[in-house]
């Protein structure tokens, strides 16, 4: 009986042993957890997933800063221009996804994404609807630039002399953002019925969307869980002047597909933006205990480099490092976008304005995702909106003012996972890992059963010796 429990635990340790490293070479738990995500990770009607994506559970939060100029008149004059960071004026975003539609057996969704704003008071430095900044006559600068492309030329020449319009001008932070009737733009829009009379920021964009999108729900593959395939009915932008940089690539940001490798670039759509961006790797990250990839915007992204060059509008003409012109899809206005306080850009666009200080905690755009799931824990997407301003001889309104790309305003937009949700993903990653480590499970039993087995064989051994020294004692007494 004992030498049957010897061997049953030596051939049980073997098993064991054997059964782990196989089930380990082959993934077969780690393929199981895989596929079930992947499985799972489509928009579906009434599905946890679907309803994710159509609501989006976290709160999203938009920082607005502006920057106060405090000698118009000596810039007018050649001088450096000085500016006062001021801000933030924090704005809880409202988001959902609405004129939802199926087609092509599952495999797309088409959708619009609204987005409405609510004014924080407790996470603000002011209220908006008081505060005053001055700021670059962005109309007046808009209008000078149709001019010189002969857009009513004569008409708007004849306006800014009989107005006596000037270069900066002074609004609350409320009509900056939302938007306040301009004398110069209603007079325009007389004559052109596509010029709105209002002008603001963002005016036209609280409790409204960008357009009409098409997804693919991830049904063929996980890899395209909610990329986007059209957008406004093109696949395409027509902007650029190269094909890839016309490209719509990635995602819209709001969500990212599971099982995430280090390696690979995520592409998004940010339609504020123009044009698609990628982010790379940059590192390993813990938000509220739950493992995160952290992925960056890379400085390549607005890089003075020929993969570039399709981005310079009119061809050829590439302002820098770090800036990029997007008058063409703003309606002809000379609207420069970067990251906040040139972070990343040439010095010459730095020193060219006092009282700016890039910051790479402060001004970088980053957005950390769980890449078992592809849940977005923590995010910040943060650009600036400048404007190309010159010295014009056939506009006495602009002085002797040098040429800049002069800083407006810049916005923060972030994400943080809650308690809540960081809870309920804290359940789901514990339960897979529980699964994939089931072989390390089998590899410590087969371990445990063969310490026994060692323990029983060394306790025979030891029976063995003591039987042959009892059969030699009465040998050694005779």
């Amino acid at each position: 009986m004992g030498r049957c429990c010897f061997y049953a635990v030596g051939t049980l340790s073997l098993l064991l042993l054997v059964t782990s490293v196989t089930l380990l070479v082959a993934r077969v738990f780690q393929k199981a957890v895989d596929q079930t995500i992947e499985k799972n990770i489509v928009l579906r009607n009434g599905t946890e997933t679907f309803d994710s994506w159509e609501k989006p559970p976290l709160p999203v939060y938009t920082q607005f800063y502006f920057f106060n100029v405090t000698n118009p008149e000596e810039i007018l004059e050649g001088e450096t221009p000085h500016v006062t960071e001021i801000g933030p004026y924090t704005y809880r975003e409202l988001r959902d996804k609405a004129n939802i539609q199926f087609g092509d057996n599952g495999t797309t969704i088409s959708a619009v994404s609204n987005k409405a704003y609510v004014f924080e008071r407790n996470l603000s430095i002011g209220d908006p609807k008081v505060d005053l900044i001055r700021t670059l006559n962005i109309p007046v600068v808009t209008a000078m630039e149709w001019a010189r492309n002969h857009f009513l030329k004569e008409i708007i020449e004849a306006f800014l002399k009989a107005y006596q319009q000037k270069m900066f001008v002074t609004h609350t932070v409320h009509e900056l953002l939302w938007g306040y009737k301009d004398e110069l733009l209603s007079l325009i829009s007389i004559f052109k019925s596509d010029i709105s009379p209002y002008f603001g920021l963002f005016y036209g964009k609280n409790g409204t969307n960008d357009g009409d999108y098409v997804f693919l729900t991830g049904e063929d593959s996980y890899l395209n869980f909610t990329k986007i395939v059209e957008w406004n009915g093109k696949k395409s932008l027509d902007w650029w002047t190269t094909e890839k940089c016309n490209m719509i690539n990635g995602t819209d940001g709001d969500s990212f597909h599971p099982l995430l490798a280090k390696d690979e670039m995520l592409y998004v759509f940010p339609s504020d933006f123009c044009r698609s961006v990628y982010l790379t790797f940059s590192g390993f990250e813990s938000i509220q205990g739950l493992p995160a990839f952290r992925y960056k915007v890379p400085a390549e992204i607005l890089a003075n480099t020929s993969e570039n060059a399709g981005f310079c509008i009119p061809e050829g003409n590439c302002l820098g490092s770090g800036v990029l012109n997007v008058s063409i899809c703003k309606n002809g206005a000379p609207i420069i976008m970067s990251f906040p306080h040139f972070y990343q850009a040439d010095e010459k666009f730095l020193s060219a304005i006092a009282g700016l200080h890039p910051n790479e905690e402060y001004h970088e755009t980053f957005v950390d995702i769980n890449p078992l799931t592809g849940v977005i824990l923590r995010a910040a997407k943060r650009f600036q909106i400048n404007i190309y301003v010159r010295k014009l001889d056939e506009f006495v309104e602009t002085g002797n003012m040098r040429t800049l790309v002069f800083p407006v305003m810049y916005l923060n937009e972030s994400v943080l996972i809650d308690k809540v949700t960081a809870n309920r993903l804290k359940s789901v990653i514990n339960t897979t890992l529980i699964i994939t480590n089931i072989p390390y499970i089998i590899m410590a039993l087969g371990v445990f059963f063969g310490l026994i087995f060692t323990g029983l064989a060394c306790r025979g051994q030891g029976s063995m010796d003591e039987g042959t020294a009892d059969e030699r004692a009465p040998l050694i007494r005779t």
